[in-house]
């Protein structure tokens, strides 16, 4: 998912999102342990993806901040 996509998302559907794709992130982390995936970049990938919602939800709490 790129940055335009994620800001483009409301502050309600992006926690949503956070939350569902660290629970699949966690279980793709687990499933890899017991058996190798083919393709483990996946893992990575999904792991930036999750950074980057956080980080918009960090910056849009903060420009909150500075508003009020």
């Amino acid at each position: 998912m790129k940055i335009a996509e994620i800001r483009e998302l409301s502050t309600k559907e992006l926690l949503e999102r956070v939350d569902t794709e660290t629970a699949s992130y966690d279980q793709q982390k687990i499933s890899h342990s017991i058996s190798p995936m083919a393709n483990p970049a996946l893992i990575k990938q999904q792991r930036r993806t999750i950074a980057r919602m956080k980080t918009e939800l960090r910056s849009r709490e903060l420009n909150n901040k500075k508003e009020a």
